[in-house]
C-alpha cells in the first residue's frame, strides 16, 4: 500500500457532560484508537489532535472543540495545515439507523441528515471523505431525535458498545494497512453475516407470523388527526365506541380466544385455585373497632363472596348486629361493591355507597340499624365519599361531572327532597379532585381539592350543618397542605418550601397562611406521609431511607419515638381509632413473609399487642423463606430498590423462575406485603421481587419528581435496570424471566415490552395505561386534565414529543415480543377498556413472533377486576397458569 497521510476525526461534542453520549461514539472510537496506537492528544486547532505513523501510513487523528454542528472548522483546519485530501478524510460518527452494535464503511455520500457530515461538507467544499458509521439505535419517536442522541447508552447496551468500539478500531487498522476498496469489503461483509444472520436465524427459529391465524383479527379504519404538524393515524380509534356491535362483539372473540389456548391448563387453573382456597381462613372475623359504646367488625363466611359487616355493644359478648350484608345486596348482581360506609353520630342509621358496575359511580341509600328499614332517600350518581355531620340528619355527599369527576359537594337532610339538597361547593378544574372527610376528633367536616400538585380544604364545623365552607387557603402552583384538627388549632402537613413536607399549626379562629408556625423542624431526609393527632400525642407516617415508618411525638414533653420492625423490607401503616383521648394507637404491619398483623400499641408505656396474624393454613413457616432488599444501578448510576422474597434453600443457579413487579408513578409507594396467592409460586421455587422505580415515593418527593413528566423514561430504565441486576446475579435468566403490573404499571410494562423484550419471557399487564398519547391529547375523558401534571399536556409539543416517545401504543415495533396477558374492565373509568384492546390489536398486527399474546376483558367490572373473593382467587388462578403455562412448568 502506497505511503500517505490520513485525518481521522471522531465526532461528538466536548466536555464530560457528553462524553458518554450516543452522538460522542465517533469520539470514542477514535481516542481508543489514538490510545491504543500509544499516542497521546493535544490541543490544536478548534481540536485535540495526535500524530502517530501506523502501518507505514502517517495518521492524524482528531477530536474537534466546536461542538457537532460546526466539526467542520475543525477538520478544514487539519486538512488545509498536513495537506490532506478528502479522500483520505475518515470521519467516525454515529448512525442511528443501524441497531446499536453494527459498524458500516462508507465512501462519499450526502449528509444523511447528519449535522456534523453537513458541517464538514460545508467547510472542506467535498463529500468523497470515507464515513465510518457507527450504530446507536433509533429508539425514539416523532420530534425526540435530539435528546436521544444526546442521551446515554442504557446500561443493558454497554457490552454492545463496548464492542462496537473494539469493532471500530479494528476497522481504522484494516483501512490503513490493506486499503479502504478491501477494508470496506471485509468489514461490511462481516458486519452482515454478523447481524443479518442472527435476524434470519430468530425469523427461522420463530417463524412469521403463522399464515392461518387462529387469533381474532381486528379490522383497521384509519382515523387521522394532526397536531405539531405531525399527522397521527389511528387504526384501531373505533374501538372507543362501546356501544358498536362490532367492538363487543371483538372484545368476545378475544375472550373466547384466551379460553381455547388456555385450555390446556384448567386442571392447573383448577389445582392453583384449590392451593388458595387452602390457605386462607374461610370464616373469618376482623379486629373490631370501639366506637363509644359499640365494637364494629366485618366478617367473612365459607362460601360467601363478600363480607358481612356487624356491631356488637357494650363487648364483644354481647349479640351481633347486623349492619349490611353485602352478600344479600349483591344478589342478582354481576358485580357489586361498597365504596364506604358510615354510621350516624347516634349509631342508629348507616349511610352506605354501593356500584354495581364497576364503573365507580355509586348509589347512596339509607339504613335504619334496628328496624333494617330502608330510607327512601337514595342519592344516586355520586362518589363514595359521605360523611355526617354531628346532628344526625345531614349528610354531606358528592356527585359526578359528566367526565365521572367528583365536583359538586352537597348537602342532605333525612327525609327532605333530594332535588332540594343545597349546593355547598363547586369546582370548575378538571384537574382537581374533590374529597369529603371528617377529622378524627369529629369536630371539623373536610372539603380538599386536590390535583397531582395543588391542594386546597375548606372546612365546616360538623355541630354547624348549615354553616358555610370556611377557605384555609387558596391554592397555590406547586403548593400541596392537608389538615387534621387539633384542640383549638389545626395540624397542617404541607410542602410549602418543604419538598418533602412537614408539619404547621394555625389557629382555628384565624387559619390564614400568616398565622401557620411550624410544629416541628423540618428534616429534608423524611418525607411525611400523614398524621394522626390524639390528645396526648400525634402519631406520624414517614418514609425515610426507602421504608415506611411510625413515629410517635409527645405533645407535652415533646419526646418522640419511633416503633422498632424487625424486617429489611416490609410495610406498615396506622389504622385510625376513633377515640382521641386514648394513649392507644393501633398500626398494620405485613412483609412478604409476616401476614397482616394489627397492633395496639400503648403510646404511654410503649407497650406493644398483637391482636391478630392473619391466618395461613396449611404447613406454612415463614421460615423457610427469605427476604430483603438488594438494589441495582440504573442507567445514571442511582441505585433503585429491590424487595425480593424466596426460599431460604434457594440456589443463585441464574435457572430460577422469578415473577417481577412494578409501579412506579403518581408517587405511591409499592411497599412488599404478605399474599396467600404469592405462596402458590413460591412454592415451586419462583423467586418474587418488586423494583421501585423512580415515579414512586418510596425515597421521597424528588424519587418521585425524577420518574415523571419530562423524566418518566426513568421509570422503565430502572425496571430494565432490576431486571438485569437480578439475571446478572443469577437469580434467573430471561427465559425465566416474567413481569407484571396494572394500570400505570402497565404502562411500565408496555414501555419496557417496547424497550427490551428480549429479556422477558412472559408478561402480564392488567388494565394497562398504554394509549398514553391519544388520552392525553383528549379532553373529554376521564382523568386526563387532571392527569396533565403527572405526564405533561401534549398540547405543548415539548410533551408531545417526549410521550410519543414511550407511549407504548405508539411504539409498537415490527419485531419479536415475549408471551403477554392483557387484562381490561369494559365499565373501568380510569383506564378505558379500548386502551388495552388496541394495544392488543396492533401487537398481534406487528409481533413476528409465535408467543402467546391474550387479552381477557371483564365484560361487567371495571378497574379493579372481580368484585367478590372467590372469583378474584380464580382469575388469579389463571394468570399463574398462564405464567406456569409460558415457562413450561406443567403442575
Amino acid at each position: 500500500m502506497t505511503k500517505t497521510k490520513w485525518l481521522i476525526v471522531g465526532l461528538g461534542n466536548p466536555g464530560s457532560k457528553y462524553q458518554l453520549t450516543r452522538h460522542n461514539i465517533g469520539m470514542r472510537v477514535v481516542e481508543s484508537f489514538t490510545s491504543k496506537c500509544k499516542a497521546e492528544l493535544k490541543f490544536g486547532p478548534d481540536c485535540e489532535f495526535a500524530e502517530f505513523k501506523y502501518a507505514g501510513q502517517e495518521v492524524y487523528t482528531c477530536l474537534p472543540t466546536t461542538y457537532m454542528n460546526n466539526s467542520g472548522i475543525a477538520v478544514k483546519k487539519m486538512m488545509n495545515k498536513y495537506s490532506i485530501s478528502p479522500e483520505n478524510i475518515v470521519i467516525c460518527l454515529d448512525e442511528y439507523n443501524f441497531q446499536v452494535g453494527r459498524i458500516h464503511l462508507k465512501s462519499a455520500g450526502s449528509d444523511g441528515g447528519h449535522n456534523g457530515i453537513a458541517s464538514v461538507i460545508e467547510h472542506i467544499n467535498a463529500s468523497n471523505f470515507i464515513r465510518l458509521r457507527l450504530g446507536i439505535g433509533k429508539d425514539f419517536g416523532p420530534g425526540e431525535m435530539a435528546n436521544y442522541v444526546l442521551s446515554h447508552f442504557y446500561p443493558n447496551e454497554d457490552e454492545v458498545v463496548n464492542d462496537m468500539i473494539k469493532e471500530g478500531v479494528k476497522a481504522l487498522e484494516m483501512l490503513l494497512k490493506i486499503g479502504f476498496s478491501r477494508a470496506m469489503s471485509d468489514v461490511n461483509a462481516h458486519q452482515a453475516k454478523k447481524f443479518d444472520s442472527k435476524s434470519k436465524k430468530q425469523n427461522s427459529a420463530k417463524g412469521d407470523k403463522p399464515n392461518n391465524k387462529s387469533f381474532p383479527l381486528a379490522n383497521k379504519k384509519p382515523h387521522k388527526s394532526s397536531i405539531h404538524g405531525v399527522e397521527i393515524v389511528d387504526e384501531y380509534f373505533w374501538m372507543r365506541r362501546k356501544d358498536d356491535p362490532e367492538v363487543i362483539k371483538y372484545l368476545k372473540a378475544e375472550n373466547k380466544y384466551a379460553l381455547q389456548k388456555m385450555k390446556d391448563t384448567s386442571e392447573l387453573q383448577d389445582k392453583i385455585y384449590k392451593e388458595i382456597i387452602s390457605r386462607i381462613q374461610e370464616t373469618d372475623l376482623s379486629v373490631p373497632v370501639k366506637r363509644d359504646d359499640y365494637y364494629y367488625y366485618s366478617k367473612t363466611i365459607e362460601g360467601l363472596q363478600y363480607p358481612v359487616y356487624c356491631r356488637r355493644k357494650g363487648s364483644m359478648d354481647a349479640g351481633e348486629e347486623v349492619i349490611l350484608d353485602q352478600n344479600k345486596l349483591a344478589e342478582g348482581k354481576h358485580y357489586f361493591q361498597i365504596g364506604s360506609i358510615a354510621v350516624s353520630p347516634n349509631h342508629k342509621i348507616v349511610a352506605y355507597t354501593s356500584d354495581s358496575e364497576g364503573n365507580e359511580s355509586y348509589t347512596i341509600n339509607f339504613k335504619v340499624i334496628d328496624s333494617e328499614e330502608i330510607l327512601l332517600d337514595k342519592i344516586e350518581n355520586a362518589s363514595d365519599d359521605i360523611e355526617w355531620a354531628n346532628d344526625n340528619k345531614t349528610i354531606f355527599y358528592s356527585t359526578l361531572s359528566d367526565i365521572q369527576q367528583a365536583d359538586k359537594v352537597w348537602k342532605h337532610v333525612l327525609g327532605e327532597l333530594i332535588e332540594s339538597d343545597k349546593l355547598i361547593y363547586h369546582e370548575l378544574d378538571n384537574a382537581y379532585f374533590l374529597s369529603i372527610d371528617k377529622t378524627k376528633d369529629r369536630t371539623t367536616i373536610l372539603i380538599t381539592l386536590m390535583s397531582k400538585d395543588e391542594s386546597e380544604v375548606w372546612v365546616i364545623p360538623a355541630d354547624e350543618a348549615d354553616a358555610m365552607p370556611q377557605l384555609i387557603r387558596f391554592r397555590e402552583p406547586k403548593i400541596q397542605y392537608y389538615l387534621e384538627s387539633y384542640l383549638d388549632n389545626y395540624l397542617i402537613v404541607t410542602n410549602d418550601e418543604a419538598l418533602n413536607f412537614k408539619i404547621v399549626t394555625a389557629p382555628k379562629k384565624n387559619p390564614l397562611k400568616e398565622n401557620w408556625v411550624d410544629f416541628l423542624p423540618y428534616n429534608e431526609n423524611i418525607k411525611i406521609s400523614s398524621i394522626e393527632p390524639y390528645k396526648h400525642y400525634l402519631v406520624i407516617n414517614e418514609r425515610s431511607d426507602g421504608l415506611s415508618k411510625i413515629r410517635i411525638y409527645n405533645m407535652s414533653s415533646s419526646e418522640q419515638n419511633y416503633i422498632p420492625f424487625p424486617e429489611e423490607t416490609y410495610s406498615c401503616y396506622s389504622n385510625e381509632l376513633p377515640d382521641f383521648n386514648s394513649d392507644t394507637m393501633r398500626f398494620t404491619y405485613s412483609s412478604f413473609i409476616t401476614p397482616k398483623s394489627i397492633f395496639n400499641y400503648n403510646m404511654k408505656e410503649g407497650k406493644l399487642t398483637l391482636l391478630k396474624e392473619t391466618a395461613v393454613m396449611g404447613n406454612y413457616d415463614k421460615n423457610n423463606y427469605i427476604t430483603k432488599r438488594i438494589f441495582a444501578k440504573s442507567h445514571d448510576g442511582v441505585l433503585i430498590p429491590i424487595s425480593i422474597v424466596h426460599h431460604r434453600n434457594l440456589e443463585l443457579s441464574g435457572n430460577n423462575p422469578t415473577l417481577l413487579t412494578g409501579y412506579g408513578s403518581y408517587g405511591m409507594s409499592n411497599d412488599p406485603s404478605f399474599s396467600h396467592t404469592y405462596l402458590s409460586l413460591l412454592e415451586r421455587g419462583f423467586v418474587i421481587a418488586i423494583s421501585h422505580t423512580r415515579g414512586g415515593g418510596e425515597n421521597g418527593e424528588q424519587w418521585y419528581l425524577d420518574g415523571k413528566m419530562l423524566n418518566k423514561r426513568n421509570t422503565f430504565f430502572d425496571f430494565i435496570s432490576c431486571a438485569e441486576y437480578l439475571i446478572s446475579n443469577k437469580y434467573c435468566n430471561s427465559d425465566k424471566l416474567v413481569i407484571r403490573g396494572g394500570s400505570a404499571g402497565g404502562l411500565l410494562i408496555g414501555s419496557v415490552l417496547n424497550l427490551r423484550p428480549e429479556i422477558f419471557k412472559s408478561a402480564l399487564a392488567i388494565v394497562p395505561f398504554v394509549d398514553v398519547l391519544n388520552t392525553m391529547l383528549d379532553a373529554s375523558i376521564p382523568l386526563t386534565v387532571a392527569e396533565y401534571s403527572e405526564w405533561g399536556n401534549p398540547q405543548l409539543k415539548e410533551y408531545f414529543d417526549y410521550i410519543s416517545s414511550y407511549s407504548p401504543y405508539d411504539n409498537v415495533k415490527k419485531m419479536d415480543y415475549p408471551n403477554i396477558l392483557i387484562r381490561a374492565g369494559l365499565n373501568d373509568p380510569r383506564v378505558h377498556y379500548w386502551e388495552p384492546a388496541k394495544w392488543n390489536a396492533k401487537l398481534k398486527e406487528f409481533k413476528t413472533d409465535n408467543n402467546l399474546l391474550l387479552l381477557v376483558t371483564e365484560m361487567g367490572s371495571g378497574h379493579g377486576g372481580s368484585s367478590g373473593r372467590y372469583s378474584k382467587f380464580k382469575e388469579i388462578a389463571f394468570d399463574y397458569a398462564f405464567i406456569l403455562k409460558t415457562l413450561g412448568i406443567s403442575e
